[in-house]
This record gives structure tokens, C-alpha cells and sequence, in this order.
């Protein structure tokens, strides 16, 4: 087992949380604990209670690094894009295609629970960040509407690409013929700015 000193808390965060990622890669959070985390990098689950608070924070720190992962990849393709509208469907795209490539990690944002402790401002802010950005589209494409309009809207849209993306992932559309889950967030984004 590796000592207290062997590692500042800094590098035994980094460690921990790469740890975790190389871990999610091939297997689901499901067959991780707090003790396999520190079998693991080689030190006592004590140890990291002591770092990250319980198992539950290390876990949304973990949620945090892929957050921000994801967020990086949005932020580019929306700069990349031609206008408002062609910047919302590749947000959509990204959103599907980063959930196809890690799964295990993307299904661990929305399957973490806080067992009735409060978010912390930090994951908020991330959250926040990236639903704004989704938002500032809407608003930018249907200047006319309100703030609250737009939040609806957003929360519409975020809510069906994030369906087809799960059912996408998890292989579930039930059908003989093979789906193309961007085909449908296509249809579905489609279909919703006509009638909005």
C-alpha cells in the first residue's frame, strides 16, 4: 500500500479520478466501491474519505471531469458552425455522439444521486453552463420569445435528444432495421423549430 506521503493531495486527486475514468471505460460504475477505488491506486479507502469527503462526492467529481469533457466538445462544434440553427443541431449531435463513445461515464451523470445532500455550486455551475448554451441558441434564433419561453423550449429539446440519445446507447429502439439515433434527433429538432 502506498503511504499518506507518497502522493500530495493534489496528484492523489488526479490519480483517483483517472483511476475512476480508465476504470469507466470498460466497465460500469455499478461494479465499482469506494474500496476497489483504492485497492485500486493502492492505498486505504480511508485515505480517499479523507481527500474527497465519502464515496459520493469522489463520484461527482468524476461526473464533474466528464462534464467538463463534454462541455469542451460542445463549445467547439458550436463555434465551428455556420449559424445559430446548424450550431444547435450539431450541440445535439455532440451531446449524442460523446454518450456513444463513453458510455459508462455519461450514463454515471444522470444515474448519480446525491442521497439527499445538496449539489454542490461547483457542479451547478457546470450544469448551468451547459444547459446556457442551449439557451443562448434559442434565444438567438427566436429573438421574440421570453426567458421563460426559451427555457421551456430548451428543456423540451435537451429532454428528447437526451431520450433518443439513452435509448441509442443502451441499443432499445426495438426495431427489426437498425436506427440511427442522429437521424432522429434531426427529425425530432426538425420538426420542433417549425412549430415553434
Amino acid at each position: 500500500m502506498a503511504r499518506r506521503n507518497d502522493h500530495t493531495r493534489e496528484q492523489l486527486i488526479q490519480l483517483t479520478l483517472a483511476t475512476v475514468k480508465g476504470f469507466l471505460d470498460e466497465n460500469s460504475y455499478h461494479e465499482l466501491s469506494l474500496r476497489k477505488v483504492a485497492n485500486m491506486i493502492g492505498y486505504v479507502p480511508s485515505t480517499l474519505v479523507n481527500v474527497f469527503g465519502n464515496y459520493n462526492i469522489l463520484l461527482l467529481h468524476a461526473v464533474a471531469q466528464t462534464l467538463d469533457e463534454l462541455s469542451i466538445e460542445a463549445a467547439k462544434v458550436v463555434d465551428e458552425s455556420i449559424d445559430p440553427k446548424d450550431a444547435l443541431f450539431k450541440l445535439a449531435y455532440c451531446y449524442h455522439d460523446f454518450a456513444q463513445k463513453h458510455p459508462n461515464r455519461w450514463q454515471l451523470i444522470f444515474e448519480h444521486n446525491m442521497n439527499g445532500e445538496t449539489l454542490p455550486e461547483w457542479q451547478t455551475k457546470r450544469i448551468d453552463g451547459m444547459t446556457g448554451m442551449l439557451e443562448q441558441l434559442l434565444s438567438v434564433l427566436a429573438p421574440e420569445r421570453s426567458e421563460d419561453e426559451v427555457l421551456k423550449a430548451s428543456r423540451v429539446l435537451w429532454s428528447g435528444v437526451h431520450g433518443i440519445t439513452l435509448l441509442s446507447v443502451d441499443d432499445k429502439f426495438f426495431s427489426a432495421e437498425p436506427i440511427d439515433g442522429k437521424e432522429l434527433i434531426h427529425n425530432l429538432i426538425s420538426s420542433y423549430l417549425i412549430s415553434w
